[in-house]
C-alpha cells in the first residue's frame, strides 16, 4: 500500500535514535576538553607556548571538519555503525598517542585521529543520521544531538580537572580512551538504519538543483552561509576553548566549573534554540544567537570579579549553543534534501574551522598581547562580518517571500 504523503517519519523511533546519538556525543565530545582543561599543566610538562596547545584543539576541530565530508558519503555506502565504530577506535587510539608526552604526538593524535577521523566520523554523519528520522521537529531533533556538546561540558572538565591532579594529563588521556570504547561500542549495537525519507513539503526541500535559493544562486547562498559560519565560530571559540585558561590567569581557580555552567546553560537553551528554529527557520535563529553571542563576548571584557564572571559565562551559554544546529536548520530550509549529505558537513567543515582558527588565534594574541582583552574585541569584529552576511541572507528571504504572496494575491 502506498504511504500517505501526509503523515509523519516521527515516532518513538527516532527519539530512540535521536537520544542514542545523544549519548555517543555526550563522549566523543569530551575528548578535545582534556586539552583545554589541562592547558596550563601541558604547558609546564612540555615547555612550550600557549599557541601551540591551542593548536591541538584546533585540529581537533578542521580534523571534524575535514572528516564529516567524506565520512557522510561512507556512512552512506557502509552504514552509521561501521562509520561510528571506525571512529571510536580512532579516537581512543588518538588519545593514547597524545599521552606520549611529545609536541607531535599530541598534534597528530588530536588533529589525525581524534579530529579527522574520530569525531569527523561521529558528528557529521550522525546530524545527517538523525535529520532523516524527522520531517517536523527536525530542529528539535537537531538541537536535542548537538547538545552532546555541552552534557560532555557539563560532565567531563570537572572530572578531567580532578584527574589531571591527581594522575597527571597523560594518565588521564589514557584512562578517557577506555571510557570512549567502554561506552560508545555497546550503543552502536542498538542503532538501527535511518528510514526512506519523507517526500519534501512543496516549496521547500523538493526544490530542483537550478532553482534560485532566495533570489539568488544555490552556491552562492551556500557559498555565504559557509562564510557566516566561519565569522561566528572564530569568537565562538575564545570562551569555548580559552575560558579556564583566562580565569586562571587572572586568579580565579574556580575556571573549570565555570565552564560546567557555561555548557549546562548551552544545554538547557539549545533545546529552546531548537523549538525556535522549527518555528522561525534556521537563518532568523543564527541571527538571534549571535546577537547574544557578541553582546556577552563584550561582558568578558568589562571584568575580572568571579561572580559577575561566573553571570557572563552563562549568559554567553544561552546565547551562542543554537548557532551551529540552525546552520543544518538553514541548509535543510532552503536546498534540496538529497544534498544534505553533502552540504551538511560542508557547512559544518566552514564552522569547524571557525573554531580552530579562533582557539589558535586567540592562544597567540595572548603570547604576543599577555592578555585576553585584543582577543575578545578581535572576536567581535569577527562576529560582526557574521552578522551583516545573515542579515542580508534574511533580507533576502523576506523579500521573496513577499514577492511571492503580492503574485498569489493578484
Amino acid at each position: 500500500m502506498q504511504r500517505d504523503p501526509a503523515a509523519s517519519i516521527e515516532g518513538p523511533p527516532s527519539w530512540r535514535a535521536a537520544l542514542l546519538t545523544l549519548a555517543i556525543l555526550s563522549v566523543s565530545f569530551g575528548s578535545p576538553l582534556l586539552v583545554i582543561v589541562g592547558l596550563r599543566d601541558m604547558q609546564a610538562a612540555l615547555h612550550t607556548d600557549r599557541s601551540v596547545l591551542s593548536l591541538a584543539s584546533a585540529l581537533v576541530w578542521i580534523g571534524n571538519g575535514v572528516g564529516g565530508i567524506p565520512m557522510g558519503w561512507v556512512a552512506d555506502r557502509i552504514g552509521i555503525r561501521l562509520t561510528v565504530l571506525l571512529g571510536a577506535l580512532c579516537m581512543a587510539g588518538g588519545l593514547a598517542l597524545s599521552s606520549v608526552g611529545s609536541i607531535w604526538a599530541l598534534l597528530a593524535g588530536h588533529g589525525l585521529f581524534i579530529g579527522l577521523l574520530g569525531n569527523g566520523a561521529m558528528y557529521a554523519p550522525l546530524i545527517v543520521y538523525v535529520s532523516r528520522w524527522f520531517d517536523r521537529r527536525r530542529g528539535t531533533a537537531i538541537a536535542l544531538i548537538s547538545s552532546g556538546q555541552y552534557v560532555a561540558g557539563i560532565i567531563w572538565p570537572t572530572l578531567f580537572g580532578l584527574a589531571i591532579a591527581r594522575y597527571g594529563w597523560q594518565a588521564t588521556m589514557l584512562g578517557y580512551g577506555a571510557v570512549v570504547l567502554a561506552t560508545v561500542l555497546p550503543i552502536l549495537a542498538l542503532l538501527h538504519p535511518s528510514p526512506g525519507s519523507k517526500p519534501a513539503e512543496t516549496g521547500q526541500t523538493d526544490r530542483p538543483e537550478s532553482h534560485r535559493v532566495a533570489g539568488l544562486p544555490p552556491n552562492l547562498v551556500m557559498g555565504l552561509i559557509c562564510l557566516a559560519s566561519f565569522c561566528c565560530c572564530v569568537p565562538m571559540a575564545l570562551p569555548s576553548s580559552h575560558l579556564v585558561a583566562f580565569c586562571g590567569d587572572i586568579g580565579i581557580k574556580s575556571g573549570a566549573a565555570m565552564m560546567s555552567v557555561l555548557t549546562a546553560c548551552a544545554f538547557v537553551s539549545r533545546q529552546f534554540w531548537g523549538a525556535f528554529a522549527d518555528r522561525f527557520g534556521g537563518l532568523r535563529t543564527v541571527m538571534a544567537g549571535s546577537t547574544l553571542q557578541m553582546l556577552t563576548i563584550a561582558a568578558f571584557m568589562t571584568t575580572r570579579n568571579e561572580a559577575a564572571l561566573f553571570a557572563i559565562a552563562g549568559a554567553y551559554g544561552l546565547g551562542f549553543s543554537g548557532i551551529i544546529p540552525a546552520y543544518s536548520v538553514a541548509i535543510r530550509d532552503l536546498f534540496p534534501s538529497h544534498e544534505a549529505a553533502w552540504r551538511l558537513p560542508t557547512v559544518l567543515f566552514t564552522a569547524m574551522s571557525g573554531m580552530a582558527f579562533g582557539s589558535w588565534f586567540a592562544g597567540r594574541i595572548v603570547d604576543v598581547f599577555a592578555s585576553y582583552r585584543p582577543a575578545f574585541a578581535a572576536g567581535i569584529l569577527f562576529n560582526l562580518m557574521n552578522l551583516a552576511v545573515i542579515v542580508f541572507l534574511v533580507s533576502r528571504t523576506v523579500l521573496r517571500r513577499d514577492a511571492w504572496l503580492a503574485s498569489v494575491a493578484r
